[in-house]
């Protein structure tokens, strides 16, 4: 095992296929396949709340050990796809994918802001933040869990900070226009013609419009005659 990579996951092989998942499920098991360039696909069922657990910390770019019940070997994983239910975004389904670890691959990162920008705290500015996550390429040990975006240098109104400005290792590639902006400060009163422009936008209701103009019809024939 290798002690770089502590994230573990444990499973069990699974028979029950297609429809049949649904009885998994009702028992808190959640059904998975495991996949990737060197094995043949393995269905898998892993404990809900167990795996919930792992995803928190691990993402989809960190590498967690894998044991499957009755088998030596283990396995190096990403959380590769996830499924969930449309209406109780419960998960249903997971993909958990076996890179070739001499090859790169992609991954979602997310970006994690830290410390406080000047510009907000003694100018009244507004951080507005563009991207959550970013895309990036790299061999499966060097992908990043997380990539901090350090605020503290943000000190003038409209001051921002692109991706080519994210301090990442020279080994992980960030798929993104580097001119692209990641957080910016706004003026106050951006945020308040934001907020009138909204206000302004908001139409009559068609009832209240209807009798209304009814009304003035009914005023107008009066005066007429």
């Amino acid at each position: 095992m290798d002690k770089e990579i502590q994230l573990q996951l444990r499973a069990k092989k699974r028979d029950v296929l297609g429809r049949k998942t649904k009885r998994l499920r009702a028992e808190n098991l959640l059904p998975a396949i495991l996949y990737g360039p060197k094995i043949k696909n393995i269905p898998l069922v892993l404990d809900y709340k167990s795996f919930e657990k792992v995803w928190s910390k691990a993402g989809e770019s960190s590498l967690i050990n894998l044991e499957i019940e009755g088998e030596k070997k283990k396995y190096l994983v990403l959380i590769h796809d996830i499924q969930q239910d449309p209406l109780t975004d419960k998960i249903i389904h997971i993909d958990l994918y076996q890179p070739d670890l001499e090859k790169k691959v992609t991954a979602w990162v997310p970006l994690v802001i830290v410390g406080e920008a000047p510009a907000v705290k003694n100018l009244g500015g507004t951080l507005v933040r563009n991207l959550d996550e970013v895309e990036v390429r790299a061999l499966p040990r060097d992908l990043p869990h997380e990539i901090k975006v350090d605020v503290s240098n943000l000190k003038e109104i409209h001051d921002e900070i692109l991706i080519e400005d994210l301090q990442v290792p020279n080994n992980v590639e960030i798929l993104k226009n580097p001119k692209e902006v990641v957080v910016t400060v706004a003026p106050p009163e951006r945020v308040e013609e934001e907020l009138a422009e909204e206000k302004e936008e908001i139409k009559e209701p068609e009832v209240i419009k209807e009798k209304k103009e009814e009304a003035e019809e009914k005023e107008q024939k009066q005066e007429e005659g």
